[in-house]
């Protein structure tokens, strides 16, 4: 192809212009009929512009949110923290589902039903189109579900970072954390425990002392959520013990996977921590055991029914036993034999009169055959345990007894009946008719008749609604029982024990707002301890103000940036022209 030629070769693109055209000055000189006209601004509506952000935009901080929490109590806890930070931020926690913008569901993977009620949760919602959040064990195990498609995700792990997760949804963007806390190459116990927190109940404080736990058992699908042993160290859980007291909190529950197994992965143990405990918890204040499983009780035995005797700690203990046969337990992988749990509960039975041990059973594990389960039931009738917790057999997928030959439906059913019946045949409180009981007063009972009290020994004691016995030790004459509960009369020239701790916080408070969390560079949490409507707006309008200044800010960088570039482009053409 010939390349283009002309007669005339130009040096510069100046050139083209002749010395005839009109400059840009001529251009504009010779226009001098034409007048300016000044444009009248409405003022009063300039300022509200000013003041309002643009109508597509979204604040997070000032939205309602419904918490649903299932499973245990560090699930619990675990709600509790969200809560807590969420609060902290401006969010308001509301109980009514339907008026909330957001859910955040706070999910349990231990059994089949549990994870049935959360996807139907999760379902409502979005027929509902309310933003959703889902953290808890079910995602952290199975992220891929199908039914977590394009739902924000926070891991057990990630609990500290809720008010991120929810302030991305809330934009409409879909978040997932879900990777482990670690430092110097060694994982965490988890979320720091002076993070804020809303009590469910303001008297009860719930510390989890560890997360994850030593054992590989077939059934389990926890374990693939909280994953291995990893402990707070004695000095973290010691001060939120004592914060809790500060704040009114009159009973303390330790829970983990397996409180047991506290302190292996960081050369101590839980008898090192409980004592530690011991010596903060005020007169008039109690501490409670979590659950704990047989292999790693055995080796401090004599030291745990030293505490288990402490005025200040209740008699109690929960150590699953899950099946009284050796081979189901083999198969189970729960690394103990029946004559171990038995060891265990005789000498804590001995050595500490009038312990409550409550105890774990699966009915219809996979290979249960009949005398396996007979033996089960044996050991039931035989010990009459107070508190039984009765489980059919579910399998969860991923776990390896999800691959094993299964026990038929209907014979799980059965055997979960027919142990359900053993346990109804006997009455652990009759005897106590009569007894003069000193007991503390932490709730209201779920009819709302009587407030619920527990003893020395755990056991619950129904009494009057008497509003100065809340939070309160008192004593009582035992004078009814039934299966679960005794009813006692409060004595009549009772002494009301009030524990030499400050004033509980109120319902829906926010608590450990401490000045550490405060003042975290990268903290969103605003100074607000309490979740009133006045906190609420300050903390609305703060983030109002600082989202315009950002908008503000935006758009003097974007006129900056333009005017440089009409400057540059101005000398250009002056250039080119002159």
């Amino acid at each position: 192809m010939p390349s283009a030629s002309c007669d005339t070769l130009l040096d510069d693109i100046e050139d083209i212009v002749s010395q005839g055209d009109l400059k840009p000055q001529d251009r504009h000189s010779a226009r001098k009929h034409i007048v300016p006209k000044a444009r009248k601004r409405n003022t009063q509506k300039y300022l509200q512009e000013e003041n309002s952000p643009p109508s597509d935009s979204t604040i997070p901080g000032i939205q309602k949110i419904w918490m649903r929490t299932w499973g245990c109590s560090h699930n619990n806890s675990d709600g509790e923290y969200m809560a807590g930070q969420l609060a902290a931020y401006g969010y308001e926690i509301t109980e009514n589902a339907s008026e909330a913008d957001l859910w955040l569901l706070n999910s349990c993977t231990v059994k089949n039903p549990a994870e049935d009620h959360f996807r139907n949760s999760i379902k409502k919602a979005q027929e509902e189109n309310k933003k959703i959040v889902l953290a808890g064990c079910v995602p952290q195990a199975q992220p891929r579900q199908d039914y977590f498609k394009g739902l924000s995700i926070i891991g057990v792990q990630q609990i500290d970072r809720v008010v991120e997760v929810v302030e991305e949804t809330i934009k409409g963007h879909s978040v997932r954390l879900l990777g482990q806390k670690k430092a110097n190459g060694k994982r965490l116990g988890g979320a720091r425990l002076d993070l804020p927190k809303i009590r469910k109940n303001p008297l009860i404080e719930i510390i989890s002392v560890n997360t994850g736990c030593l054992n590989a058992c077939t059934y389990c699908k926890t374990k693939h959520a909280r994953g291995n042993l990893a402990s707070y160290p004695i000095d973290e859980l010691v001060e939120r013990a004592k914060q809790s007291f500060q704040e009114g909190v009159c009973e303390i529950w330790l829970t983990s996977e397996d409180t047991g197994a506290y302190g292996r992965d960081i050369g101590t143990n839980l008898p090192a921590l409980l004592w530690k405990l011991v010596e903060v918890i005020p007169e008039g204040a109690m501490l409670r055991l979590g659950m704990t499983n047989p292999p790693y009780i055995l080796e401090h035995l004599e030291e745990m029914a030293k505490i288990l005797n402490h005025p200040r700690v209740y008699a109690f203990l929960h150590i699953p036993v899950q099946s009284a046969s050796d081979t189901v337990l083999m198969e189970m992988k729960r690394e103990y034999c029946v004559a171990d749990f038995k060891r265990v509960v005789d000498f804590l039975k001995e050595k500490v009169p009038g312990i409550t041990l409550a105890t774990d059973i699966i009915c219809g594990f996979p290979g249960e055959t009949d005398q396996d389960f007979q033996e089960t039931v044996k050991l039931v009738e035989d010990y009459k345990f107070p508190s039984l917790f009765i489980n059919q057999f579910y399998p969860r997928p991923g776990t390896p007894a999800a691959k094993m030959v299964q026990v038929p439906a209907q014979v799980k059913k059965q055997r979960t009946k027919d142990l359900s019946r053993v346990f109804h045949s006997y009455n652990p409180y009759d005897h106590k008719i009569g007894e003069r009981q000193q007991v503390l007063v932490t709730e209201e009972s779920f009819d709302s008749k009587f407030y619920v009290a527990h003893n020395r020994f755990y056991e619950q004691v129904l009494v009057p609604k008497n509003p100065t016995f809340m939070g309160k030790m008192i004593e009582v004459d035992i004078y009814e029982s039934g299966k679960h509960f005794m009813k006692g009369q409060p004595v009549s020239d009772t002494k009301v024990y009030t524990p030499s701790i400050s004033k509980p916080l109120a319902k829906g408070e926010v608590s450990g707002l401490t000045e550490g969390f405060r003042n975290r560079p990268t903290s969103h949490l605003s100074s607000a301890c309490h979740p009133s409507a006045a906190v609420r707006r300050d903390s609305a309008s703060s983030r109002l103000v600082l989202h315009l200044q950002k908008l503000h800010q935006d758009c003097a960088l974007r006129v900056s940036v333009g005017l440089a570039l009409f400057a540059l482009l101005l000398a250009f053409l002056v250039k080119v022209y002159n």
